[in-house]
């Protein structure tokens, strides 16, 4: 059993890391790959960042369109993914409106604060720009099991499990819009239900309670702000007449006088 990181701190993400390697983590690691490469099928860009989750979801990531992969991870490890950087998940060393797509594994359930690092991977995207998040489903077996095993201080059991309907909420808060959205492993998180003849439960509940899924997938795009110029009108408009007025003309308005012989005639000059 992996000991339960503590959830104040970067080093909250590498034991997710080794749990990967279990029955289960690799029964969902599996699932996972094949999830994502369905949301990065029609994705591209320059660069992909990817915070914590190891090389997990390496296959899926290796054969999309982004040319360049980030991996953040909390501490040094022997990966040959790309550029690494050791950094906390709610403080990114990246610049501003640079990333094409951000890849967030299970990273909001061990992270001191999950709306911040949320709000960190909106800053560093581009508009238009992906976010793909992956978390346990606090509303299934997985969640049930999750109250049963929390004391026990195992991963993923100690994370703080939350909602696809949560997570859409902040994301809509920070200016996203869900594009796509996936439920995982409908299966009890038992080592017997991972055998072929539960395989059932996952069609079932693909069809009938998507809701229910262990783990859900979520892809949103970063809205873009449009700013309407707003243009001066150089055509005057006419005033408004009271009833009844005669409207003055726009030429001259001066009146010869009325002389003898004339009396009742003007001329507009």
């Amino acid at each position: 059993m992996i000991d339960c990181p503590e959830l104040d701190g970067p080093a909250s993400l590498s034991p997710l890391d080794v749990w990967y390697g279990s029955t289960l983590g690799r029964e969902l690691a599996g699932q996972e790959v094949r999830c994502l490469e369905r949301m990065l099928r029609d994705t591209f860009g320059y660069y992909l960042l990817q915070v914590g989750g190891g090389t997990a979801l390496s296959e899926a990531i290796q054969v999309s369109r982004v040319q360049r992969r980030i991996l953040l991870l909390p501490t040094a490890a022997p990966y040959s993914l790309g550029l690494q950087l050791i950094a906390a998940p709610e403080r990114l060393p990246i610049a501003a409106d640079s990333v094409d797509l951000v890849v967030l594994p299970h990273t909001l359930e061990f992270a001191h604060d999950a709306r911040q690092v949320l709000r960190e991977a909106e800053r560093v995207l581009i508009p238009g720009g992906r976010l793909v998040v992956f978390g346990f489903n606090a509303l299934s077996l997985w969640g049930l099991w999750r109250l049963v095993r929390r004391g026990q201080g195992g991963v993923p059991w100690c994370g703080r499990f939350l909602t696809s309907f949560r997570i859409g909420d902040w994301l809509s808060l920070l200016g996203f819009d869900i594009e796509q959205q996936e439920t995982l492993m409908f299966r009890p998180p038992w080592r017997r239900a991972l055998l072929q003849q539960f395989s059932f439960l996952d069609t079932l509940g693909r069809r009938f309670w998507p809701v229910l899924g262990g783990v859900y997938a979520l892809r949103a795009v970063k809205r873009v702000s449009t700013l309407t110029p707003l243009r001066t009108s150089w055509k005057s408009r006419r005033p408004v007449l009271a009833a009844g007025a005669v409207e003055p003309t726009t030429r001259g308005t001066a009146t010869r006088g009325v002389g003898p012989g004339r009396a009742g005639e003007g001329t507009c000059v």
